[in-house]
């Protein structure tokens, strides 16, 4: 009757123990506005860890969460551009965007906050004129490696490498700079 009691218990429990395990993995990916990045990102041998997400709006619309990945966590911009560490950004667009909107937001972005406008400029130029149009749900990833340069994604499918840490830094500024998109996108992605 004991063992009967105690087996009848612990089947009782793998289910409910399943369903934590469940819940704390998902609790480890990043959510904002309904849309869920990875806590983690790994690209080639070395796993970036989700720093911060932020959402960009523009008016009352909802346009991407942006995540902001690192080998270590930091809530200094200025630290985070400095270092030749790998990093990534991650946008979930939440809304259908075209081409020509993305390249006018990265371009002013670009010219808002590059120090260094002419060294990046070529590469800047390429990585414009491979930008997709975007639909709902669809992400762009920029990840950067020391020594191979910044590579340029849309979904899984990557579309272009771009070598040198000064792209790294021009596209990086463009979010972390003194003129984000916004400020709230920039504390988000800081983890602030």
């Amino acid at each position: 009757m004991k063992t009967c009691l105690v087996t009848t218990l612990c089947r009782a429990a793998i289910p409910v123990m399943l369903a934590a395990s469940m819940l704390d993995t998902a609790a480890l990916a990043g959510e904002l506005a309904g849309a869920t990045l990875p806590d983690t990102l790994k690209s080639g041998e070395m796993t970036l860890k989700l720093n911060g997400l932020g959402l960009r709006k523009k008016s009352m619309f909802k346009v991407y969460v942006g995540g902001l990945y690192l080998e270590s966590p930091s809530k200094d911009a200025g630290a985070i551009l400095a270092t030749d560490q790998a990093k990534a950004i991650r946008m979930h667009f939440l809304r259908d965007l075209t081409k020509a909107q993305l390249v006018e937001a990265f371009q002013g972005g670009f010219e808002a906050n590059a120090k260094d406008k002419s060294g990046p400029k070529a590469a800047f130029d390429k990585m414009l004129a491979l930008v997709p149009d975007v639909k709902e749900g669809d992400t762009l990833t920029y990840t950067y490696l020391p020594g191979k340069g910044t590579t340029m994604q849309v979904g899984n499918k990557e579309l272009g490498v771009f070598e040198g840490k000064g792209f790294c830094d021009a596209f990086l500024s463009i979010f972390l700079g003194p003129k984000p998109p916004s400020e709230d996108l920039k504390k988000g992605m800081l983890g602030m």
